[in-house]
């Protein structure tokens, strides 16, 4: 996503995930899409990638199994890459807004500036893009297909040129 007059992310660039294919991953299928997510979010804009993995409840506010996947999958994050500033459960405000983070998630590493948005399930990522898709004016390149040998991605039967011309450019990039 590329949002024009944006401060949040990466100057308005941020990384959505699963906004397209992956229905209602499991908490591991989650964590994945996290790690590659982050990878992809590096080779792309070149910056460090912060993520967070979203859900309606920050930090225990909410008990369900949605949010009990969402915790699952965040501790497997770190699990898999200590590096990685990671948190979860975040709602998006404590996610993206400093202000609203020192509130509710006062301890969290992301600090309100996360850079990458992971979706608990596909109704939520692909609702949510297309709301600051819409909304915003933002460009919305994608789905870029993550964790295939080859580069692969895909399109919205609401695209347009630019986006076609867009996706294809990055997925010039990914090849190299």
């Amino acid at each position: 996503m590329v949002i024009p007059n944006c401060n949040y992310g990466e100057n308005g660039v941020l990384v959505f995930g699963d906004c397209g294919l992956n229905e209602n991953p499991t908490a591991d299928e989650l964590s994945e899409i996290a790690l590659s997510s982050a990878e992809s979010f590096k080779h792309l804009v070149g910056n460090e990638p912060r993520v967070a993995m979203l859900s309606y409840s920050t930090h225990g506010s909410a008990h369900s199994e949605m949010v009990d996947k969402v915790i699952e999958a965040t501790k497997l994050v770190k699990e898999k890459a200590p590096d990685l500033i990671v948190d979860g459960e975040l709602q998006l405000d404590a996610a993206i807004v400093p202000e609203v983070a020192n509130f509710k998630a006062p301890n969290s590493p992301l600090k309100g500036n996360a850079n990458i948005l992971i979706f608990p399930e596909l109704n939520a990522g692909n609702i949510g893009y297309k709301l600051v898709q819409r909304f915003a004016k933002a460009e919305a390149y994608g789905p870029l297909c993550q964790g295939i040998a080859k580069p692969v991605n895909d399109l919205s039967r609401g695209c347009n040129s630019d986006d076609v011309a867009g996706v294809i450019a990055i997925t010039a990039v990914q090849a190299q």
